[in-house]
């Protein structure tokens, strides 16, 4: 994961490579353009001095003086129609012919490049070549002026480079600056869930002055820490009843051992082993459920194989013992997919919840209903008020003394039988009935099952 620093480090990096190509782009292009304009440049010079000796050429030839008078093109020679060097400037005296390229046709005039050691300090030569007439006879005038090098100067090479570093040295530092200060609230935010601890789940992060991406993961933050500190007090609940559940119990066995000890020639012991065992069985009960629940909330993967609903309900109360009359209503052909041992808890679980509460039957339906199965499981009992139909399915929950828990039930049942239907991608609800309490149970239909 990269840090603050890192980030920024590599977007100032970044920038100034940016920086650097792009300022290395830009001297490219305008070097060529100050090489190509100095060369015209340097063509124009030796053409114009090709062009006044042409004239002086014209003008005094053949009694011409030795030596060309230079100005701004030091390099200047006159050769006669049999390439002899009629005159030259200071600096070619008594060197031969540099070039031997003459104009052609009608053109008085031809433009070349020349390479040639006979000149000290100058290797390549921009040459342009006068063509004049004297008594009859051609004459060349040359005039030759030093290539002009690909950096142009080193004096331009040198500043060029400066340039190039410092526009690269300010672009870095600008984006190290605007970066530094588009990062602050990513450090304010990294600082303030360093601080966030478990017992500490009320802080939140501090949102961005702006609508942009910060503040965008500064909701996200804040809404994932929300769903932290719920189930973390979920949690905690969850442990405080569980707890309190596991302890009654243990106090009930506690205190009848303690009093069959305190007077032993007096203790009933069938009757103490009696309740004893009353109480390990709730005992375990509750660790089976808090089992089962744990499971259900690791996400455990049940089978998946297709349930005939109709047919697990009628096998799951050919089962069941004889108590309160129950009245079935059982489609056949309503087949979905799923764990048919989950199946099972699901429907013993809202089967002894309204066996517990029913005053004397209870009706279970199986149907269908559009692309959903559909389980009803209905008592007569006294019934659920429209505010607390949630709260019947949370862990532990207590209600008033018509539906609160008896000596049947762990407080569990209902809350398993809700992540059971949601591990298959079902719903369970209580609906409204003329009396009593009515669970519903929708399951999706397996696919090619359509009654």
């Amino acid at each position: 994961m990269l840090t603050t620093w890192s980030v920024r480090r590599r977007l100032t990096l970044l920038a100034g490579l940016t920086a650097l190509a792009g300022c290395l782009v830009a001297a490219v292009v305008i070097t060529m353009l100050a090489h190509l304009v100095l060369t015209d440049y340097r063509l124009e010079q030796a053409a114009a001095a090709g062009r006044r000796t042409t004239f002086n050429v014209e003008s005094y030839a053949p009694s011409l003086s030795p030596v060309v008078p230079t100005e701004e093109v030091e390099l200047i020679q006159v050769t006669d129609q049999r390439g002899r060097i009629r005159q030259a400037s200071a600096r070619l005296l008594n060197k031969p012919p540099l070039t031997r390229v003459t104009p052609t046709g009608d053109d008085g005039r031809v433009d070349t490049v020349i390479c040639t050691d006979q000149v000290p300090g100058e290797h390549c030569l921009i040459t342009v070549a006068h063509r004049v007439r004297v008594e009859g006879a051609y004459w060349t005038v040359y005039s030759y002026v030093p290539v002009v090098p690909w950096y142009v100067h080193p004096l331009y090479l040198l500043g060029v480079a400066l340039v190039v570093m410092l526009m690269t040295g300010l672009a870095a530092g600008g984006a190290s600056m605007t970066v530094r200060r588009a990062l602050a609230p990513v450090r304010t935010i990294k600082e303030e869930l360093a601080e966030i601890t478990a017992t500490d789940l009320g802080r939140r992060v501090p949102p961005s002055r702006h609508r942009d991406e910060i503040s965008d993961l500064a909701d996200t933050i804040n809404q994932t820490l929300d769903g932290l500190e719920a189930a973390v007090e979920q949690q905690r609940r969850f442990a405080s009843d569980a707890s309190h559940d596991l302890r009654s119990p243990i106090t009930a066995m506690r205190t009848q051992v303690e009093e069959a000890r305190l007077h032993p020639e007096e203790a009933n012991w069938d009757h103490t082993s009696k309740a004893l065992l009353g109480s390990i069985d709730r005992l375990q009960a509750i660790v089976g459920d808090l089992l089962t629940l744990s499971r259900l909330d690791s996400g455990a993967p049940g089978a998946k194989e297709p349930v005939d609903l109709g047919e697990l309900v009628g096998e799951e109360l050919d089962r069941r013992p004889r108590g309160k009359e129950i009245v079935r209503d059982l489609r056949p052909g309503v087949v979905v997919t799923g764990d048919r041992l989950r199946l099972a808890r699901l429907l013993t679980n809202l089967l002894d919840n309204a066996e517990r509460h029913a005053e004397s039957r209870v009706t279970v339906t199986v149907g269908q209903r559009g692309e959903q199965a559909l389980l009803e499981v209905q008592d007569d009992g006294a019934g659920i008020a429209p505010d607390q139909r949630e709260i019947v399915f949370h862990r532990f929950t207590r209600l008033d003394a018509s539906r609160n828990r008896d000596a049947g039930g762990t407080g569990l049942g209902l809350p398993i039988a809700r992540e059971i239907a949601q591990a298959h991608g079902g719903t369970l609800t209580i609906e409204d009935s003329p009396s009593g309490a009515r669970f519903v149970l929708h399951l999706p239909l397996r696919n090619g099952y359509h009654g």
